[in-house]
């Protein structure tokens, strides 16, 4: 059925970029925003506005039955999640389609299936797709984590089975420090994803973060090539770009191709996307997880493709097949992405919750800004400190680095602390301008900052 009212149950920036294609697919809106979020962007540029609870997340944006009762009682037909909160829920997807309603997203069992890390990699080993040498699946305890550990061979990876975004990961070099690891990535597991399952997997040191994005209708699917996110702090990412420049023509392909392969056994639809790590030195890559929703550096793939990804996923959603053939996209010059935080660089990057005195969005030729911010806006200190995206797009990574730096020097946000130095101190680093870096290559080096004088502040 085509879908003629879109719930959002997400905020930020991502709901803004829902509603932008929903409306060019003539859908209506109504934005999910908690006490907190009355004055956020999406709010003012959503057909219909609907609280769904007080400003702590647990109890508004993490709540399956707020936002399904906002969902039902305004009308909607379709619930789309964005990414993050309980865009990669099951439950939340079975709540959805068992009230009527259209999921924006995969089948729950497919959620379900590849959102457990563990599972995620058994299918993929099915699918005869290389993953990272490791446990068969979720460990019972410590002491088959260390039984285990010794069989993979240390350093080791402790990671979260239902988890994402970096949290609950911790790297063990021995059995001591597994013993004393174990228990804290449990913990912050259950925190952040409500299951304290893990597995392991070798550490490899100086691997590039990899992925590829994928679209499928339930039947067919197709990619977008791949993209890097190996710029990465505390295992954060926060600098991406498209496509990777690490890799050869015939690594890209059958990168892309294992991708394709693994996301058409479980019969995917929806946006997806699946990461990789690469080794350099032995040109090889293993996959490590996927992500079963749109990701926050999506922009880059559309960039360099020229295609809407948040209008395909709508689209099929609501039933439709895939609107373009593999033979069909094309890649194109190189875009990247930098994430704008509401975080002080100088103080260990403390978050900076605050109101926004003056906004300057920085334009041009192959420049895009995706925020929720306006001019008056005053950022709530409870969630995510992402307050928006700037993508630069050039025939070429150097061209594409020079436009970097030439908007982040236009970029006026005012009245709040934020990493545009940083972003720009990298885009006139050395190494990044070479692209001589990998996940760990921020934590291994002094971080680059500016002055607010050298960033025209």
């Amino acid at each position: 059925m085509a879908i003629a009212k879109l719930f959002i149950a997400n905020r930020g920036e991502i709901a803004v970029r829902i509603i932008r294609a929903a409306r060019e697919l003539g859908i209506a809106t109504v934005q999910a925003v908690s006490a907190a979020d009355r004055d956020m962007l999406a709010a003012h540029l959503a057909d219909e506005v609907a609280e769904v609870g007080p400003a702590h997340a647990s109890k508004s944006y993490l709540s399956v039955d707020a936002m399904l009762k906002a969902a039902l009682a305004s009308g909607c037909d379709a619930v789309h999640p964005g990414y993050g909160f309980l865009s990669e829920n099951a439950g939340f997807a079975e709540a959805v389609e068992s009230a009527g309603l259209i999921f924006v997203g995969p089948k729950p069992e497919t959620i379900r299936a590849m959102g457990d890390k563990a599972r995620a990699r058994e299918i993929a080993q099915a699918a005869g797709v290389p993953v990272v040498p490791g446990s068969a699946g979720v460990i019972a305890g410590i002491d088959e984590a260390t039984e285990e550990a010794e069989r993979i061979g240390y350093p080791v990876m402790i990671k979260a089975a239902a988890g994402g975004g970096g949290r609950g990961i911790r790297v063990a070099a021995d059995a001591e420090e597994l013993r004393a690891q174990f228990g804290p990535a449990s913990a912050e597991a259950k925190a952040a994803f409500g299951d304290g399952g893990l597995y392991l997997e070798r550490f490899i040191a100086r691997a590039r973060h990899v992925e590829v994005q994928v679209m499928g209708d339930g039947t067919d699917v197709v990619h977008f090539f791949e993209r890097e996110c190996s710029l990465q702090r505390r295992r954060q990412k926060i600098w991406e770009e498209a496509p990777a420049a690490c890799l050869s023509p015939e690594t890209r392909e059958a990168l892309c191709r294992s991708a394709v392969e693994l996301a058409r056994s479980v019969g995917y639809r929806g946006a997806g996307t699946l990461e990789y790590l690469y080794n350099e030195t032995r040109g090889d890559f293993h996959f490590i997880e996927m992500n079963t929703r749109i990701q926050v550096e999506h922009p880059v793939t559309e960039m360099i493709t020229g295609f809407d990804l948040v209008r395909e996923m709508i689209r099929v959603a609501g039933g439709a097949p895939l609107s373009v053939r593999q033979d069909e996209i094309a890649m194109r010059g190189h875009a990247i992405e930098v994430r704008i935080n509401a975080e002080d660089p100088a103080l260990d990057f403390r978050p900076c919750p605050g109101t926004v005195t003056a906004l300057r969005i920085p334009g041009g030729m192959g420049v895009r800004f995706d925020t929720m911010l306006h001019t008056g806006y005053a950022v709530p200190p409870f969630y995510d400190s992402l307050i928006g995206k700037l993508i630069v797009w050039d025939d070429t990574r150097m061209g594409a680095i020079a436009r970097l730096d030439r908007a982040l020097g236009e970029l006026r946000i005012e009245g709040i602390a934020t990493t545009a130095g940083l972003h720009r101190a990298l885009a006139r680093d050395a190494d990044v301008q070479a692209g001589r870096f990998h996940t760990r290559w921020l934590e291994e080096r002094p971080l680059p900052t500016l002055t607010d004088t050298e960033t025209g502040r």
